[in-house]
């Protein structure tokens, strides 16, 4: 039985805070979940400045860090990918035990496709996460920035 996107957003609420707990807890690694692993994705909100950490599943690409706007398929993209939008230079992660600050871009429409295509190689869920929703779900490359100083 699949949920729709209210359902698994009501889900994510609750599951997100154990994910971010367990992720901290394990150097990174969060279990049953199958397909990419996760990272924490730090954003400031568009509107409200305020902190957010979101945990994100994503496939390396070269050394970026990529992830999907995917929103369990809901007709919009999630909150975390306005807040990229809105603060790209201020976005940073946690991987494994690693902090890095980041600049996220938006992938362009062929690059789009290719990151996606191994995105669903990885993850199948994915897939079904696109075609439940007219959005094209935008993928997001995270590049690691030099430390200032």
């Amino acid at each position: 039985m699949s949920m729709n996107y209210e359902e698994a957003a009501r889900r994510a609420k609750t599951l997100n805070p154990q994910i971010i707990e367990e992720f901290r807890a394990n150097g990174g690694k969060v279990k049953n979940f199958p397909g990419p692993e996760f990272l924490l994705l730090h954003t400031r909100g568009a509107r409200t400045n305020q902190p957010h950490i979101t945990p994100v599943r994503y496939i390396k690409d070269g050394h970026a860090y990529v992830i999907v706007a995917s929103n369990a398929g809901s007709p919009r993209n999630p909150n975390w990918y306005y807040n990229i939008l809105a603060h790209p230079n201020e976005v940073m992660i946690e991987v494994g035990t690693e902090q890095l600050n980041v600049h996220a871009t938006v992938a362009p429409p062929a690059e789009r496709e290719r990151l996606f295509a191994e995105l669903v190689r990885q993850a199948p869920d994915f897939a079904k996460a696109q075609e439940g929703t007219s959005r094209i779900m935008p993928m997001v490359l995270l590049e690691r920035v030099a430390e200032k100083g």
